[in-house]
């Protein structure tokens, strides 16, 4: 079971922002931005190359949620960035796929 498997069953504590029946979201227990949320979906699913057809409706959810987290803390009007990291090379360091939603400051372009 993933940590993050864990968070969304609330068998771990974790800042919980916002959740639906398919995603919950949280604070980062790092963050790279005064905002830095992780949105998850509530089933596990390793990343978006593990993806199929049949997961779509999923990942459209996540990108809806974070959007309305966003929304919920005041980062929307003035810009906030998702990231989805993606297999080791890509940075991803939980085996369960997750959005970062990060904002509340200007974000330059290329990161780090």
């Amino acid at each position: 079971m993933t940590l993050f498997e864990k968070i969304a069953r609330r068998e771990i504590p974790a800042e919980i922002v916002y959740e639906t029946s398919e995603a919950v979201a949280f604070r980062d227990i790092h963050p790279q931005a005064p905002v830095h949320v992780l949105v998850v979906p509530r089933r596990v699913l390793s990343g978006v190359s593990a993806a199929d057809a049949g997961d779509a409706g999923l990942l459209g959810h996540l990108l809806w949620v974070a959007a309305e987290v966003a929304r919920q803390e005041g980062i929307a009007g003035s810009g906030y960035r998702l990231v989805v990291n993606d297999g080791i090379h890509g940075g991803q360091s939980v085996d369960h796929l997750h959005v970062h939603v990060l904002g509340g400051r200007p974000l330059k372009w290329p990161p780090g």
